[in-house]
């Protein structure tokens, strides 16, 4: 993945240290359930960079690259 700006909206890396333990776990136990052991293709700070984007500038969800 490329390197990006940062947006004020991104969420702080002690903030994330918090969070990202819940969000792997989940993101394994999605992964364990699927029938090809695919790998996941989503950086999940991203998915949650962008939803505090939504949540704070309160742009639509279908202008989101």
């Amino acid at each position: 993945m490329t390197e990006r700006l940062a947006y004020p909206s991104d969420i702080s890396d002690a903030r994330w240290a918090l969070i990202e333990p819940t969000l792997s776990a989940w993101q394994q136990a999605r992964i364990d359930r699927r029938p090809t052991g695919e790998p996941a293709r989503t950086d999940l700070r991203e998915v949650f960079n962008a939803i505090l984007y939504v949540n704070r500038t309160g742009i639509a969800w279908k202008y989101l690259p």
